[in-house]
């Protein structure tokens, strides 16, 4: 089954980790079922390992408690989609390259880059097709300006500026209050569970080959010694500021009715406590109840990264955490002119020099599609992708095969190491 010709049938895949990313790439199965049907759930959660197999109308014997359990039997797909945690990415996918199954690998690749090249390694060995899901490729925003500069339309890229804002609610629901709050937890920096995207991004946008990388950054306000006054340990129990405070967990979570995914276990499979349900977790034992400067975090919450590129190219890319408006931005600077814009607003402008007398630039604004999701649209279109590349046809221009996807990491473990270390960190290629 998973070495049969796929190209006039649906694409077979597990679901590795029943997860909120895992489930919104296998929800395009729901949509498409004549390109992509889900025919396992591998989950040690036997709760949502049930929740998922009813969804997808799974039977009992495709569902399996361990990635070991699966790969003793015999292939049940053509393909995995791992959504496991960070630090399990590698140790999970190995094992199904392995017993024969191509990755849709949820990002980062892996902790450590020695890990990546492991993997790449296996991949090779193997001779499996691994994609990442660095889905921001795919939004119509990156992709139209990648194909912009693969144009020539402004020249050699000089320079790549790119930020992103993470919001204050995110911030506080990921990387204060969950998950991916402490290396400890999550055996990853913030730089790489949120930022690998943009490092990815720069290093697509570039095409060349990072040589020099340089880091700054710290955890600045969510500590205890920083706590307003009348705050306690958690929102509903023993604050006394808790109404006007602007990380408030009933705001955000109850109110607001943010980050469900997150918050409340097997949301995303359709399981919704009651307000009160809420209210006693909050209180009582759920990590997002606590307040955001009495929490276990030790993650930065904000960074800096300065690259060089074998070109003589320079990049920048700044994290910051706690922002009041979400958003990422990239201004591009090349020889003939510059393309510059923000994912949320849906468009980006391209300006050329304009010597003419009473002119300075030009400037055309190239609108774009955009949705309301954190990844502008990129995520189903990196599916569609993912499932044209199993039936054998040419990758799209924003192909995020495993090959094409080592540098932006090698960036960001690079940019990692030199702000522990405080020294300049040269990278080679693998």
């Amino acid at each position: 089954m998973g070495n049969a010709d796929t190209r006039n049938k649906p694409v077979t895949a597990i679901i590795v980790g029943a997860g909120h990313r895992s489930l919104i790439y296998a929800s395009y199965a729901e949509k498409h079922p004549d390109q992509l049907q889900i025919t396992g759930v591998v989950e040690p959660d036997p709760l949502r390992r049930s929740l998922t197999a009813k969804r997808f109308n799974i039977p009992d014997l495709c569902c399996f408690e361990t990635v070991e359990q699966l790969v003793q039997g015999s292939i049940i797909a053509d393909a995995a989609i791992n959504g496991t945690m960070d630090e399990l990415h590698v140790q999970t996918t190995i094992p199904l390259l392995k017993a024969g199954y191509d990755i849709l690998l949820e990002k980062p690749i892996a902790i450590s880059e020695h890990e990546m090249l492991k993997l790449v390694q296996a991949a090779n060995h193997y001779s499996r097709r691994v994609m990442i899901c660095h889905v921001l490729r795919y939004a119509p925003f990156y992709s139209e300006i990648r194909k912009t500069v693969a144009a020539g339309e402004i020249g050699t890229i000089v320079n790549i500026q790119t930020a992103e804002h993470v919001s204050y609610h995110h911030m506080a629901v990921s990387y204060i209050r969950g998950k991916w709050n402490s290396l400890e937890n999550c055996k990853s920096s913030m730089l790489m569970a949120k930022c690998s995207h943009d490092m990815d991004v720069i290093s697509w946008m570039s095409g060349a080959q990072p040589v020099k990388v340089s880091s700054f950054g710290s955890l600045t306000q969510f500590k205890p010694e920083n706590a307003p006054e009348g705050s306690g340990y958690r929102c509903l129990e023993d604050c006394k500021i808790e109404a006007a405070c602007t990380y408030s967990a009933r705001k955000h979570y109850i109110e607001q009715g943010r980050w469900g995914s997150y918050v409340w276990n097997n949301d995303h499979l359709g399981i919704n406590p009651t307000d009160e349900e809420k209210i006693s977790l909050l209180r009582t034992s759920s990590p997002y109840g606590r307040c955001v400067w009495h929490c276990d975090n030790d993650v930065v919450d904000h960074q800096s990264v300065i690259i060089e590129f074998e070109d003589g190219c320079t990049a920048t890319h700044n994290m910051i955490g706690a922002t009041s408006r979400p958003c990422r931005t990239l201004h591009i600077i090349g020889t003939k002119g510059e393309i510059q814009g923000v994912l949320e607003d849906g468009y980006f402008v391209i300006r050329h020099p304009d010597a003419r007398v009473g002119h300075e630039y030009s400037e055309k604004r190239i609108s774009v599609h955009v949705t309301n999701d954190s990844h502008g649209g990129g995520d189903w279109l990196l599916v569609e992708d993912f499932v044209s590349m199993m039936r054998g046809e040419a990758p799209s221009i924003s192909s995020t095969s495993l090959e094409k996807s080592i540098r932006g990491h090698q960036i960001g473990f690079a940019a990692d190491i030199s702000r522990l270390e405080g020294r300049i960190v040269n990278i080679t290629n693998p």
